[in-house]
């Protein structure tokens, strides 16, 4: 049996579906085409085959029981490392799992439980600059935000000290992210020692990111006793001293391109998953009231710490709800098939390239009754059993899962409670929503919202089964 037999064929290389073509609207392409072909439908793109996966079972079949069948697709980790190098996202097999080793001691619970108090901290201090009735471009104070609070955790960098080179950096970013979008939309890419003019925009915004990480290094290691550097608590500390099964260290490259792709990944998601929670809590005026009515009650005004998130359950509720609506990650890296082999009984030829996208999955309804609804109850203790665990996969799953999710999790909580304690933000009139599916998803140019000065009631409210009760 063939695999056009078994897995309908489109007719035309990224015909239009649904009114939208894969070039103008990735994420609702590739919903449309699961919502006419079923849990799994092949496609074509020049000399580039495609099968696109959307039931959890296939999911776990690719990401879990199969994955060593499934690495990442080459052609992702080729041109991804002209932006993040040979880090955590672009390395498979044996050396993906020695990278992780590594890495994963600086995420360990106790270590991100450090960094807390800077997250509410640095939150504490952006919202204090903001102004009520003041217009905002949501998405760039959040992207500062999470450059500040990326730079402290990762390189114990003060925010006074980032926000001289925020600018530089964040435009790095924002060239790198743009490039590698226009590569991948590409059939074919001509080698980086080409002097192309995008090769040579790709270098010049390396190079900034990279000095700015190895000058930190040098730094830590002149701080040291005979050239090992002293342990301050932040990520680079830990890789720096980091050792293998034999004793070696990690060298200054991989450090550099470990540190790089969890300074962007770790700056771009989460300003991006806070960007989507602020819009949609502005549109969802009763899930806005049962989230301050949760935060004024537990937190009174002050700071929240990491021992208050327990408590918080409606504020993770809210964000877990978001992350579901509008990934950041709307797409996982591509998986080749590096042998002949099935998924759930269907054939899959070698070298094909198995999509999974976290938007596809989060919007069909047979995942997520009517998807459309923002509802954060999903996610409530009494409702969460019933999602499946593959179903919502914001982060990945399976060995390669974000290693930094938990991480993640704090911060966006942290910051959504801090801020929304003392504001509101209102959507321009003038704004829209237009999906922007980079490696990331945010919104093209950004988004407007005005700042409102919240007033807490004098009498305090509580959640009572997702209804507001006053507290007598």
């Amino acid at each position: 049996m063939t695999v056009q037999k078994v897995i309908p064929q489109m007719e035309k290389n990224f015909q239009q579906k649904a009114g939208v073509t894969f070039a103008d609207n990735s994420p609702e392409f590739l919903l449309a085409l699961a919502q006419e072909y079923g849990d799994i439908a092949r496609f074509q793109f020049g000399p580039f085959k495609f099968v696109l996966i959307s039931s959890p079972e296939m999911v776990r079949e690719v990401l879990i029981t199969q994955a060593k069948k499934f690495p990442k697709a080459n052609r992702d980790v080729r041109l991804l490392s002209r932006v993040l190098g040979q880090g955590l996202v672009t390395t498979n097999g044996d050396e993906h799992k020695r990278q992780r080793r590594l890495s994963q001691p600086s995420f360990h619970h106790r270590r991100i439980a450090s960094y807390a108090e800077t997250i509410s901290d640095y939150a504490d201090v952006i919202g204090s600059e903001l102004q009520p009735d003041q217009t905002i471009n949501m998405a760039e104070e959040m992207e500062a935000l999470t450059l500040y609070i990326v730079s402290k955790t990762l390189f114990d960098v003060d925010m006074e000290e980032m926000i001289e080179r925020s600018a530089e950096i964040g435009h790095a970013i924002d060239v790198l992210q743009t490039l590698a979008d226009k590569n991948f939309d590409k059939l074919f890419n001509l080698p980086m020692w080409i002097p192309t003019p995008d090769n040579i925009k790709n270098k010049r915004a390396r190079k900034v990111l990279d000095s700015t990480i190895t000058s930190i290094m040098e730094e830590r290691r002149e701080g040291g006793e005979d050239g090992v550097p002293k342990d301050t608590g932040d990520l680079l500390s830990m890789l720096m001293l980091a050792t293998d099964e034999d004793g070696s260290f990690l060298s200054d490259l991989e450090i550099r391109d470990q540190l790089l792709t969890l300074f962007i990944a770790g700056h771009e998601t989460t300003s991006n998953a806070l960007l989507w929670t602020w819009y949609l809590l502005s549109q969802h005026p009763t899930v806005e009231a049962k989230l301050h009515a949760e935060l004024d009650q537990v937190l009174g005004g002050r700071l929240p710490t990491m021992d208050d998130l327990k408590s918080l359950p409606y504020t993770e509720m809210v964000l877990k709800e978001s992350m579901r609506i509008l990934p950041p990650v709307w797409m996982l890296n591509a998986r080749q098939a590096i042998e002949d082999t099935t998924i759930m009984g269907y054939p899959i030829p070698k070298g094909i390239q198995v999509f999974v996208s976290p938007y596809v999955m989060h919007h069909l309804p047979q995942n997520f009754p009517d998807p459309e609804k923002f509802d954060p109850e999903r996610f409530s203790a009494e409702n969460i059993d019933q999602i499946d665990k593959y179903a919502w996969i914001p982060f990945g799953a399976g060995g390669r899962v974000c290693i930094g999710n938990s991480f993640a999790m704090m911060e966006a909580q942290l910051i959504l409670a801090t801020l929304a304690q003392r504001y509101k933000f209102e959507l321009d009139p003038s704004e829209s929503v237009r999906l922007q599916a980079r490696i990331t998803m945010t919104n093209k140019f950004g988004m407007k919202m005005k700042v409102v000065e919240r007033k807490r009631p004098s009498n305090i409210y509580r959640l009572e089964n997702a209804v507001l009760e006053p507290v007598n």
